[in-house]
């Protein structure tokens, strides 16, 4: 898909879905210093490249890929666990929200149905936009299934089946549906390539935020802008109209 000069033309959305890491919530450095701690805690160093590689990656799934790349993969659990509570400790010493993030949600509160779709543990999202006074404006908010916390909202679609993370599309998909709104009219919000093709396979249309990926490609998103305050994103005629 390429990106446009007005990629949104005639268009309009019948539910926005935003991310959570990295999209409203400015905690993708907090991922990565709860990485390089849990890697320092057993002794281990991060691969060249390893934040790019791991950035939107489910935190069992980035795990996993901790063990691996070090070579201990008997390690992935207890690499895991204290991934996520050095994440938890950081996230809580410091909510901070994405430039642009806060205002935007507020201008389409009321007049488009929210939702949040994250690779995230559902307490985690939840404390941070509480935090942050955005929690009130989601209708939903949508995460992966979690063997330590299965009986979470959102861990269970429709269907009976489990939600699997991003880069599946899971997570979008149920947003979308209990947004009510049709796939194909519904945007997604995301700043990782992991996170827009989950939107993608969803088969909603994307806004991609934040800095390009080095290759400087844009992942199939309708429209890249650098911050959820850019002109190009609050000057589109169904965000200009509110």
């Amino acid at each position: 898909m390429t990106i446009t000069e007005q990629p949104f033309q005639g268009w309009s959305p019948e539910a926005v879905v935003f991310d959570c890491d990295g999209t409203l919530m400015d905690t993708e450095q907090h991922w990565q210093d709860a990485r390089v701690r849990a890697f320092r805690e057993f002794g281990l160093r991060p691969a060249p490249g390893f934040a790019a590689r791991a950035k939107g990656v489910h935190y069992l799934d980035c795990g996993r890929m901790m063990a691996q790349e070090a070579d201990k993969p008997d390690l992935a659990p207890e690499l895991t666990e204290s991934l996520l509570a050095h994440f938890m400790e950081r996230v809580a010493d410091d909510p901070v929200t994405m430039p642009g993030a806060a205002e935007f949600v507020q201008s389409l509160a009321g007049r488009v149905p929210l939702a949040v779709a994250s690779n995230c543990p559902l307490a985690v999202v939840e404390s941070s936009l509480e935090q942050a006074g955005l929690l009130v404006h989601f209708r939903h908010i949508v995460v992966p299934h979690d063997p330590g916390a299965a009986d979470a909202p959102g861990a269970i679609q429709r269907d009976g089946t489990l939600i699997r993370p991003k880069p599946w599309p899971d997570v979008y998909a149920t947003a979308a549906l209990l947004c009510g709104a049709r796939y194909e009219r519904t945007m997604a919000v995301e700043d990782s390539l992991t996170g827009i093709e989950s939107a993608l396979r969803a088969g909603l249309r994307v806004v991609g935020v934040g800095d390009r990926p080095a290759d400087g490609g844009d992942g199939g998103a309708d429209l890249w802008v650098p911050t959820l305050h850019s002109p190009q994103l609050l000057n589109l005629d169904w965000v200009r109209a509110g």
